[in-house]
């Protein structure tokens, strides 16, 4: 098969294409679990295969795919004839950087395949998850799985040749209650890490990662349930990292993603605020700010050793002392901001192009989008330094501007802070700002112990839509003057 495909490759370039590359998944599975309230809710698993082909011809793009390989030649003839076709509309000719083609290998790092575990001994991890929710202050419970297995292997017509094999978990845990009045209150954990150590089954056996947070967020939520609501007021907020990783995500991550910077991402999830001449000179947030794209981060599931157009996954600083340097780049979209600028900005592809499948074409996505650790300590030593404060966790839900200018957010659970002290629990927070005064605002960057790195399973993109992996490690950040309450 391997050999079918690089000759389908040459074939192609002979008729008259610029470049090709071709994805082909001898294997992806993906499984989920999910109890309710005691019950198995869902269990299902899923396995398919497939190739992907893209075809750029004079400046144009075509992408054909096919789940079965009983034919290759008319594929790779389809994603050539699309390219030709939309080479006759082509606006803004595509190009893409230089690449040294790799030959190489990468294996996330696992030590029990998720997927050799038996459906049984995940369902009695789960039910076990679910007997240590139980309490009479909760009104409903939810614990799920989530796997996923991919074996890719890439081939381009430069000649790199790379295989890729990934294995994700994701868990999650959330309990409900009711207040007297009917409205509901909501606790939640997920599974994080460290960024070290491996993300197999085996990461499940550890419980301080995952099964002993049980207790605490059945206390926080009895908390919450006799709780005050949060005032309307300006204070500082201090954000653990169950929502500083979901803040970074959407006013960072998203407005950074070079294809939304040039407008490609307009007509489904918005643009972004961000501007070619702004790279070198933006002040995004204060000095304390330094934040990295990074794919070299040993264990994460925004770590895939390269990316779908071959390049090696990079360290990409940002982010540096507040002043915006860098964006999610890949090799044709660094092209073409360099022309449309004028200049130089961007000297390399960052390799963040990244398809869900062997049926959606790549895009610029998130890889690790990380803040790097500060020098003010641990949380209570941001907390004693801290006048009028509240330190928010968890995510309810959220709010951006369609242009990525502006925020807001729904937490789990404040915790107002004066002279220094916690003072007590607050339930329904919120918090909301314009992007850039916000993390101007950022006055304490907590040390690398108050660092945690969130797994997010489910950032979505792109037309038709791709939901991809990617991690934000993060520490505790207090931001001075925000609104909070409404």
């Amino acid at each position: 098969m391997i050999n079918h495909i690089k000759h389908q490759l040459q074939r192609v370039k002979a008729c008259g294409a610029d470049y090709a590359d071709a994805r082909y998944f001898p294997v992806e599975e993906t499984e989920h679990i999910a109890y309710v309230q005691g019950n198995l809710k869902t269990c299902y698993r899923a396995r398919t295969t497939g190739v992907g082909v893209r075809v750029l011809y004079k400046g144009a793009w075509g992408f054909a795919a096919a789940s079965t390989l009983d034919s290759l030649p008319a594929l790779f003839d389809r994603a050539l004839d699309n390219a030709k076709v939309a080479a006759q509309r082509v606006t803004f000719p595509a190009r893409l950087a230089a690449q040294q083609p790799v030959k190489a290998s990468y294996e996330s790092p696992c030590a029990v395949d998720p997927f050799e575990a038996s459906t049984a001994e995940k369902i009695a991890f789960l039910k076990r998850i679910d007997g240590k929710l139980e309490d009479k202050t909760v009104a409903q419970r939810f614990t799920h799985l989530d796997f996923m297995k991919r074996q890719m292997l890439f081939f381009n017509t430069e000649g790199a040749e790379i295989e890729k094999k990934i294995h994700e978990v994701f868990a999650s845990m959330k309990v409900v209650g009711i207040e007297k009045d009917g409205l509901s209150q909501e606790r939640s954990h997920d599974l994080c890490g460290s960024g070290q150590g491996t993300r197999g089954w085996e990461s499940l056996q550890t419980a301080a990662l995952f099964e002993d947070h049980a207790p605490r967020i059945i206390g926080e939520l009895a908390r919450l349930l006799a709780a005050p609501a949060c005032p309307q007021d300006k204070r500082s907020v201090i954000l653990l990292p169950g929502i500083m990783f979901l803040q970074t995500h959407e006013v960072i991550g998203h407005p950074l993603e070079l294809d939304r910077i040039l407008g490609y991402e307009l007509s489904y999830a918005g643009g972004s605020f961000v501007r070619l001449e702004d790279f070198g000179s933006l002040q995004y947030g204060s000095e304390k700010l330094t934040v990295r794209a990074d794919a070299t981060l040993p264990n994460s599931p925004g770590s895939f050793g390269y990316d779908d157009d071959g390049t090696p996954c990079r360290n990409t600083v940002l982010i540096d002392k507040g002043i915006l340097k860098n964006a999610i780049t890949s090799r044709h979209t660094i092209v073409e901001a360099n022309t449309k600028a004028g200049r130089e900005i961007f000297t390399e592809p960052g390799g963040c192009a990244r398809a869900s499948g062997f049926n959606r074409v790549p895009l610029e996505r998130m890889t690790n989008i990380n803040i790097d650790p500060g020098d003010d300590g641990l949380l209570d030593d941001i907390v004693k330094k801290t006048e009028r404060g509240i330190i928010l966790d968890g995510t309810r839900s959220w709010s951006i501007g369609s242009n990525r200018e502006q925020f807001h957010f729904a937490c789990e659970i404040g915790w107002l802070v004066e002279d220094g002290a916690v003072k007590g629990v607050v339930k329904n927070p919120t918090y909301g700002s314009a992007t850039l005064p916000f993390w101007r605002s950022l006055s304490a960057v907590g040390s690398d112990d108050t660092c945690e790195l969130a797994y997010v399973p489910n950032c979505g993109k792109g037309q038709p839509n791709q939901t991809m992996e990617l991690g934000h490690r993060v520490p505790v950040c207090r931001f001075d003057n925000v609104q909070i309450g409404k």
